[in-house]
């Protein structure tokens, strides 16, 4: 009995190896008559097409690093100038983007070494706020510059006197105090030297007249360079 079923099992085995062979030889017979009809030639492109196919889906696969954000420069926070040139650095062969208030106003290439500029920018009445953004070729986009903002103003300064608060008077002193008040963040010169101005606009200055009349000049200058002057005559008599 145990031999008996020894023999059905080698048996069976012996089928299974049958099996294989004879698909084997079809499959190599199938082959053989695709090479005799097709050609060797058609099966090699057929190869080639499919290591092309295969050479482009890894590539596609790459990580895809997008340029560094562009720097802005701008030398200045306000300007009475109705346009302005903006310079800046950014990644060497990407295209920039410059945009006003949110807004696309034109492009222009890097150059090869990392510079780039726009002339004659026209500005807005008030606050112009600039970015940018670099985009190279098979490389995506970057993300926005740190913002830059440019004033456009031209507006004089306020200038109100206090200090004397005519134009022309005679004093008996030689120290006298000039003094007066403007706008917050000017600059004031009293015939050429500068009076200290607090958070208010209101600026002193001690000076020392000559016997006689006194031409004094007073300046005051905003961010954006509009100039306020005036001019007073103290006469000092002995």
């Amino acid at each position: 009995m145990p031999e008996f079923k020894r023999s059905r099992l080698e048996r069976k085995k012996d089928e299974q190896i049958t099996k294989k062979t004879v698909f084997m030889g079809f499959l190599t017979v199938v082959v053989f008559i695709l090479i005799v009809v097709f050609g060797l030639p058609l099966l090699i492109k057929f190869s080639i097409l499919l290591g092309n196919t295969k050479s482009q889906k890894d590539t596609g696969n790459e990580n895809i690093v997008p340029p560094l954000a562009p720097r802005l420069i701008v030398p200045f926070e306000a300007t009475s100038s109705s346009q302005i040139q903006v310079d800046g650095f950014a990644e060497a062969g990407s295209v920039v983007e410059l945009l006003k208030n949110d807004q696309s106003i034109g492009k222009t290439d890097v150059t090869t070494e990392g510079n780039f500029s726009f002339g004659n920018v026209e500005l807005s009445e008030g606050e112009n706020n600039f970015s940018a953004k670099a985009t190279k070729e098979k490389g995506g986009s970057s993300e926005l510059s740190k913002a830059v903002s440019v004033v456009f103003d031209t507006i004089l300064p306020e200038l109100t006197m206090s200090n004397p608060s005519e134009d022309s008077l005679t004093v008996d002193s030689a120290d006298f105090d000039i003094a007066g008040k403007s706008e917050k963040g000017v600059n004031v010169t009293i015939n050429g030297k500068v009076a200290v101005v607090d958070s208010d606009g209101n600026f002193k200055l001690k000076i020392q007249l000559n016997s006689g009349k006194n031409d004094i000049e007073i300046v005051v200058k905003d961010a954006a360079l509009n100039e306020t002057r005036k001019t007073i005559s103290i006469t000092y008599d002995i």
